[in-house]
């Protein structure tokens, strides 16, 4: 090989001919010409080099006649997706034989020449074929930087989502521990919305992990039956304060006969407090709003109407797409992704209904339309009804580890109003004391905490026998598959993302409970 094949080796040649004699000639042909090469003695060495890098394949076609042309024809057909080998099969004069054949029914980037050839067509053929081959390796460049990049958006996602989750958990357990303290009646309407809103800000974090599972109709519905209007007055209540800030007059018409859905009430909440945002950010002040329902013989019709800016005729096609801004816009909706109404579009399709827009230009406002199955009545009734809210005793006791003060304190009020015993450790070390000390039937751990994390918590109470019958759950924000097999591999019995549900965490442990009794 000569020096310019060692300084740019993934554009190298490599030369696989009939003869020693062939491929000593062709080598210095190709030295001549200034095109790096690389001289194969056989099909094994091709297989060897290709993995090396090569910027195009120069091979005799008697070399698909040998023993070891399985080899050659493998590292041929199974390169990866974005490489495309250029391989010139230097065929002899006359018929073709089967070996040339079977080399252009190859699923590879074959091109035949017949020989002998003219010299300045041989390199002609593989200077066009280098050039070629040098775009492949530019793009692959470019795809392992969008690559990485999007490994970097996935983790700083799930960093994020971690960081949400931990100063929402202890607000989740201080409201569950309010509701249980019998407020006063006229409290309780704003315990209601707050939970609410929580409730939105849970689901949200959580799709944080990975945003594009929204348009790849990846997210998980909850359905249940709604009544449309219910859904629309929480989209309401979520929009009133941009709505009031801008002093438009909101009006909403739901007729009856009450119409119902069946769909998520978190995604179709989302969906109208999308329509009914972007109404109001795009719409002068003092404007009008108009929400209106029609039901339909199988369908429901939610039209969100307002006399804003409007969206030119030729953007009406397009305003669903990723990051689309309509041109002049972005100052009056004051600023955006332009993300809203490709979140819309995907959620209304999980949920099989269609959206679409419409407006007689600029300064003649917008129609949003979202078109959902109905359900019947009958099938409203015969769906279950929500369980109330109950409080299930948890005798145990627990101990609660966690770094986060406010959160293990909250944790461990709001169990000992449900009839616990709790001990509360803020470190790994603190935590195997008191584990030792009051042996408790169940642990509820962090993950990501200093020193010693949970994980290494958990293996370490798991190899202490006295420790043997407890259970012991993880509640961490950390959610994506790596962190959970992570988990899994740790000894613990469960494993449950901040801020828990409350109800579900307490039948939870009532299960470990059980199985411990």
């Amino acid at each position: 090989m000569n020096a310019a094949a060692e300084e740019v080796p993934r554009l190298r040649v490599l030369v696989r001919a009939a003869t020693s004699r062939d491929a000593l000639m062709t080598a210095q042909v190709l030295e001549h010409a200034d095109i790096a090469s690389y001289r194969c003695a056989d099909n094994h060495a091709v297989a060897r080099e290709l993995g090396k890098g090569a910027g195009a394949l120069l091979i005799a076609e008697e070399a698909f006649s040998e023993p070891d042309a399985q080899e050659l024809i493998r590292s041929l057909t199974m390169q990866p997706p974005w490489s495309d080998l250029p391989v010139l099969v230097l065929a002899r004069q006359g018929a073709n034989s089967r070996a040339v054949v079977d080399a252009m029914n190859l699923q590879a980037n074959v091109t035949v020449l017949e020989r002998p050839m003219r010299v300045a067509a041989l390199i002609s053929a593989l200077r066009s074929a280098l050039r070629a081959r040098a775009r492949q390796y530019e793009l692959r460049t470019v795809v392992d930087g969008l690559r990485e990049s999007d490994q970097r958006k996935t983790e700083f996602l799930a960093t994020l989502a971690h960081e949400l989750r931990n100063p929402m958990a202890p607000l989740t357990t201080s409201l569950a521990i309010l509701r249980r303290m019998h407020p006063e009646e006229e409290a309780q309407p704003y315990y209601d919305l707050m939970g609410r809103q929580l409730d939105h800000m849970v689901r949200l974090v959580n799709d944080l992990m990975e945003v594009s599972r929204v348009t790849r109709a990846k997210i998980e519905l909850r359905r249940e039956t709604l009544a449309i209007a219910d859904v629309i007055a929480g989209a309401v209540e979520l929009s009133k304060p941009l709505i009031d800030a801008a002093k438009h007059r909101l009006e909403v018409d739901i007729p009856e006969p009450a119409s119902f859905v069946h769909g998520d009430r978190v995604r179709l909440t989302q969906v109208f407090s999308n329509l009914l945002n972007n109404a109001a950010k795009y719409t002068p002040e003092g404007g009008h709003i108009r929400v209106g329902v029609e039901r339909l013989e199988d369908r429901v019709v939610v039209r969100v109407e307002d006399d804003g800016v409007g969206i030119p005729p030729q953007m009406l096609q397009s305003v669903f797409g990723m990051f689309v801004q309509v041109s002049g816009m972005a100052r009056a909706g004051q600023g955006g992704l332009g993300i809203g109404l490709t979140l819309v579009k995907s959620l209304v399709e999980l949920h099989g209904g269609t959206v679409d827009a419409q407006s007689a230009g600029e300064d003649c406002g917008t129609r949003l339309t979202v078109t959902l199955p109905r359900v019947t009545a009958d099938f409203a009734a015969a769906a279950p009804a929500d369980a109330p809210n109950a409080d299930p005793r948890v005798l145990q006791d627990i101990l609660i580890v966690d770094d986060n003060r406010d959160a293990a304190d909250s944790m461990a009020t709001l169990l000992e109003l449900m009839g616990s015993r709790t001990t509360v450790a803020y470190d790994g070390e603190s935590a195997l004391l008191k584990a030792a000390e009051v042996l408790p039937s169940i642990a509820i751990l962090d993950i990501g905490m200093p020193h010693m994390d949970g994980c290494e918590l958990a293996r370490r109470l798991r190899e202490d026998p006295i420790h043997r019958h407890m259970a012991i759950v993880a509640l961490t924000g950390w959610g994506q598959q790596a962190e959970r097999q992570r988990i899994a591999s740790s000894g613990f019995d469960l494993h449950l993302l901040k801020p828990v549900d409350i109800d579900h965490l307490a039948a939870m442990l009532e299960k470990l409970s059980m199985r411990g009794a």
